[in-house]
This record gives C-alpha cells, structure tokens and sequence, in this order.
C-alpha cells in the first residue's frame, strides 16, 4: 500500500493504462484541465479561524472523538505529502502549494516515507551513510519549513515516526546479520517486536526528532500544537501481517529464539498449548498471543513518548490489507484506530449483499469508544475510471458514522517543481480525483450530512473474535449495517489479555452477535441511510446526497434523471460522472447566493506514464432552485473565472453543460 513508490507506480500503469484508454474514445476530451499550480475554488475560508494551526491548544482523543484543549471538536479532511516532495520541493514552492491545499479545503497533511530507503536523501541524508542514528540537519530544515508553511494556513500535522526505516550495519543491530540477508540495510517491521536494540534505536528516533525545534518555528516538535498525531509504526501488525516472520522455520535464530520464548511464558501463564500459540497462520490461541506481544511493545513505546512530553493522540499501528476483526484488541492500546483502505474500480456497483468496498473495511475498524482516523485512502490500480466517486462517498460514509479524520493518498510523492506524472500517489495533478475533492472536504467539515441516527454493535464475543477471520469480506451484517447506520465494534473480555478492556456498549445502541445477519431484504438493490439523506443503488452503482447544503450524486448516473430538495439534473455521460450542488456559506442552497457546482468523469493521459492528463466532459442539464440574480461562472485552469450565459425561470436556474465547457467547477453568485 503505502510502501509502494513512483517506479512501483510505473508498472501499474504500464499494466493497466491503455486497457482503460482502449475501450473509449478520447476525442473531445479535454487537455489541461487542472491547473497544478492553483486551486480551481477557495474553500480557505474553511481554515481561516485555525490559522495558525494550534490556536485551539493540543488534540486530545475524548472518547470516540477528537477535541482540542479548549474544548473545540476536530475533524479532519486530509491528504499525505511524501518522499520526494518533502525533501525536494523549492521552499517558494512549497509555500504556495500550502495555500493551494488550504484552498482545496485540506486542514490535515500527513508527512510520510521520511524515513524510507528508496528516498535519497531521507531523514538520515545520504543513502551511502552508514548509519540511520543521525538525523540530517539538511533533510530536517525541508521538513520544518513544510510543517511552518502548511501550519500559517491553518493546517495540522501529522507525523509518522516509522514508516520503512531500514537499518544498517553502523546502527549496532544485534542479529543485524541474520535479518539483513547480505544486503546492505533492512528493514525492521516484525523484528522490532522482540528486538530489544531495534526497540531502542526507534525511541533514540522518536526523541531526536520530536525534541528537534523548527528553525522557522522556534518550537520543538513535541511543543508543537499544529502537530495533531503521531503514528508509531506504519503497516507494521504482528495479528496478521509479521506474526510468521520469527517463526524458528525462517532462519532467524535470534529472533526465533526470543520469539519461542515470550510464546511459551504466555502459554504456561494462561494454561494454553505452546503448539497452538505459536500457530501464527492459524485463529485461535496464536492470535491472543500474538495481540499480547504486539500490545506490549506500543505500551513501552508509549510509555516512552509521554515520558518525552507528548500531548497529542499516539496510532500504534494501522488496521491495512486485510486485517481480521482479531486485529483490533493490540491497535486499541493507542488513543485512536488508524486505518489504511484501497479501492479497485467499482465501489458503488458492489452488492453488500455478497461484495466489500473500502467504506466497510474502515466501519470494520471503528471500536467503541475510540476515535478513528483513516489516514490512507485511494482507488488502485490506477487509473480507475470511477476514482472521482471516492471522495464524495467517502465524505458521505465518514460524516454518517462519525468518523473523524479522512486522509487522501497522495497529495504528491514527486517534487513539486512543473505539472509531473501521472501516478496514484500523486492527486495534485490528477483532474478527475481532485474534481469532486473539494466539495468533499466542504460537504465532511462543514457537517453538511447528519450523522446516523442509530448505532449498531457487532459484539462476537472472545471466542468468535479470536478463533475466526471476520472481515468485511465475509460479514455481511458489516456490509450492510455500515450503510444505514452507525456500526461499532465491541471488544470483550479476556481473561488472557488482562489489559484489553471490555466495551461499554451504547445504551440505546442494537446489538448484534451475528457477523453473517443482513440487515436489507433478499433482493434489495439500494440502501438508505437512516436519516435518509444517501442512497446507495448497487444494481446501477451511484450514490445520491440529498441535504439543505449539498445535492447531487456520483457513479453510473448517465440517463437518469435525478430530482433533489432543490435541484434537478440528466447527465449523458456514458459509464459514470459525478454532479455536486453546494452552498458556499452558512445558508441553504434555496437560500444562497453563493454556490458551488462540482462536475466531474473520468481523466486518462495520451501516453504511458507521461502528462497531459485528458478530461472526459460531463454533459447534462442541470437546474438549481436558488435567489434571482446570480450569474454564472466557469473556473478555468490557472486563470480567474469565466463569465457564462445562463437561463432563470420559475425560480431555477437553468444551465446546460456541453462538450465545450472545458472545466469540472462552476459557481453562481452576484
């Protein structure tokens, strides 16, 4: 997932590219039609009394949410900037590409793969060096200017501590041998959980860089209130992911040797077989063990990080890449669950009754009482023709079920110095996912969408949760209850796991036991939300939005007429489009004379891996019940808005998007 890079990138759209490209005809698509530069709306507003970033004092996690020390909740609709662009980008650049993603209506950015190998120079400067124990004066000074500029605009921080850090022969690694397989460096993901040395290596990391004082700032990082999160480690569970790896079979002695060791006590302790603790591949005992190993290796790390002075809310790990429900009791020792989700093409054409979309695989992840962050999100392999739905529905599943921070993957991975490739890591240049990503990040922060009405608990119990993989793959009762309502998981007790704590469930909450129940009919084929302001339909794969301040809807909607609160619209678009009506202030769009019209389809580039991207137009007509009055504008890139003719009648707007529109946003207002 986030491990992957740009030649990575490469050989998905060298698989994937001209397939998509093939089966359409690009003629009168549009070339250019995002600027890079420059956002084609200001939603600044939106960020104006944060600035700078930290006024409210520290995050604090406060039960299932996210509140500053003054009493203010926090929600985040974010991105990632990483490698190359932190450590590359000229600082003018990166000063206006901070005001650019304010305007984009971003008020988190996550800085990521600081650490990581493949990016020369890194936190630890030059890959030559033998050591990673020296943070690089240079590679700091670019991290502390982007953390200056994003925070002036109003925009938090969110910092990883590992992510890929490979160690090397200078960093005094005992076993560093065995585990580096005669290469130069490797990486420590599952070695650090019995690894005392690499253990400590990660909290000489974490002092050093959280006591570093930004040159531009003049405060430690750990004194920082723009900086919102830190995450332990990335990608990094042993439940799932690296509970194999130390297995006596894998030519680790060392590590085996310590692994069988802390597997056995756990065994003897809680009267359980050692053959079937160490079992990794397979629910049951192994999995109870394996959640104790990873709990009290984020309890030292913890531990570590207040004794340094931190304030703000710590993510141990993420839930990322298939993760069972049995991962959660280890990622429940942080003050949030973080959770990493990848969508292929087709989220809103698939049934909850038989298929899972990332929506269900974050609400899998959301446990009483905790706060939840999402702090990677994307559709793969690029480039998916339907990418513009996610961030609409994103925003309409996030605000349903309270979830309370939303982070895009990638804003840029390339330095940001011209118009650069096209990549799945890289959404500043990508016409089609930032088209609907404002209105998104409008629709999520402004609380345009009610949250559910009712919540719903999966309780299985210990021995369902431990003994079986329960995903949202197999689960239809999360398929179908993160949809229309609020879903939450509870944990139970385990006599085991003496620090695991048993969930409070809601008073008025529906509790469930059965992960295999559906909530819909045999042979539904849409699902409301409870408050009835989304409708989801598999059988023709959209999802419509209907609030006082934003209308509209996303996915295969060619042909079919929609009739909003206050607006009406038949897009033409063959395959899917995405049509979002907004009010840009407090009043409701009936009322406002200030609106927004987010457009948006599909964007292909003419050749491999090499820009321009082409924007398919989206055709339709569209009316808006709205004052008399306004007149309407097209955003053009990198130029001011563009005066349209425009039809009122009865009350309406009338407004008729052709082929020769060349832009995804329009605005109406005096």
């Amino acid at each position: 997932m986030a491990t992957c890079h740009l030649l990575f990138s490469d050989l998905i759209i060298a698989n994937t590219y001209y397939q998509n490209i093939k089966i359409k005809n690009t003629s009168g698509w549009h070339k250019n039609i995002l600027d890079w530069q420059t956002s084609p709306i200001d939603l600044s507003f939106l960020n104006q009394h944060e600035q700078p970033a930290g006024k409210h004092g520290f995050l604090k996690a406060k039960g299932d949410q996210l509140m500053f020390d003054d009493g203010t909740l926090a929600k985040f609709w974010g991105t990632n900037i990483t490698s190359y662009t932190l450590f590359h980008t000229p600082k003018d650049i990166v000063k206006s590409q901070a005001k650019r993603l304010s305007a984009l209506g971003f008020n988190l950015v996550r800085l990521h793969h600081h650490d990581s190998p493949w990016v020369n120079p890194n936190i630890f400067g030059n890959e030559k060096l033998d050591t990673t124990k020296i943070i690089d004066e240079n590679s700091i000074e670019k991290i502390d200017w982007w953390i200056k500029c994003l925070k002036d605009e109003g925009i938090y921080i969110w910092l990883d501590l590992h992510v890929d850090r490979s160690v090397k022969a200078g960093d005094g690694i005992t076993g560093f041998d065995e585990i580096r397989n005669g290469q130069a460096s490797v990486g420590i993901k599952g070695y650090n959980y019995v690894n005392q040395s690499i253990q400590n290596t990660m909290r000489d990391f974490n002092a050093a860089y959280l006591n570093h004082t930004n040159k531009y700032t003049n405060t430690k990082y750990i004194d920082e209130p723009a900086v919102a999160a830190v995450l332990i480690t990335n990608e990094n569970d042993m439940t799932h992911h690296y509970g194999n790896a130390l297995l006596p079979d894998k030519e680790v002695p060392y590590h085996s040797k310590i692994f069988m060791s802390k597997a056995e006590a756990f065994a003897n302790k809680n009267g359980l077989s050692i053959n079937k603790v160490t079992r990794t591949w397979e629910h049951g005992p192994s999995k109870l063990f394996l959640n104790n190993l990873e709990h009290q290796f984020n309890q030292d790390m913890i531990r570590h990080l207040r004794e340094l002075g931190l304030k703000i809310p710590i993510a141990t790990t993420n839930t990322w890449g298939g993760n069972p429900l049995s991962s959660l009791p280890a990622l429940t020792g942080g003050d949030l669950i973080d959770v990493h989700a990848y969508q292929n093409d087709g989220a809103l054409k698939k049934s909850p009754f038989t298929e899972s979309n990332l929506t269900h695989w974050i609400s899998a992840a959301q446990v009483i009482d905790k706060p939840i962050s999402v702090t990677e999100w994307n559709a793969e392999p690029f480039p998916t023709a339907d990418r513009h739905t996610l961030p609409l529905y994103l925003a309409s599943q996030a605000s349903l079920q309270g979830w309370d921070a939303m982070l895009q993957y990638a804003y840029a991975q390339e330095p940001l110095t011209n118009q650069g490739s096209p990549s799945n890591w890289n959404a500043y240049n990508d016409p089609s996912l930032l088209a609907t990503m404002p209105a998104a990040a409008l629709m999520y922060r402004r609380g345009d969408i009610k949250s559910a009405k009712f919540t719903y608990v999966l309780d299985l119990g210990k021995d369902v949760l431990f003994n079986q993989s329960i995903t949202a793959d197999n689960s239809v009762f999360i398929r179908t209850a993160s949809e229309m309502s609020k879903l939450v998981i509870a944990m139970p007790l385990v006599p085991e796991l003496a620090w695991l704590k048993k969930s409070n469930t809601p008073s008025d909450a529906k509790i469930f036991s059965d992960q295999n129940k559906s909530l819909l009919k045999v042979g539904a084929t849409e699902i409301s939300s409870d408050t009835n302001e989304l409708k989801h339909n598999w059988d023709i794969g959209y999802l419509s939005i209907n609030t006082p301040n934003s209308q509209g809807a996303t996915g295969e909607i060619g042909g079919k007429k929609f009739n909003m609160k206050d607006i009406t619209f038949t897009i033409n678009t063959p395959i899917n489009a995405s049509v979002i009506v907004q009010s840009l202030n407090e009043n409701p769009i009936n009322k406002s004379q200030e609106i927004l019209i987010s457009l948006a389809a599909n964007s292909v580039t003419e050749a491999i891996g090499k820009m321009p991207f082409l924007s398919e137009p989206t055709v339709g007509n569209l009316t808006i019940k709205a004052p008399a009055g306004l007149k309407l504008y097209k955003n053009v890139a990198g130029q001011k808005k563009v005066s349209m003719p425009i039809k009122y009648q009865d009350g309406r707007y009338i407004i008729v998007v052709g082929k020769e529109l060349q832009s995804y946003w329009l605005t109406l207002a005096n």
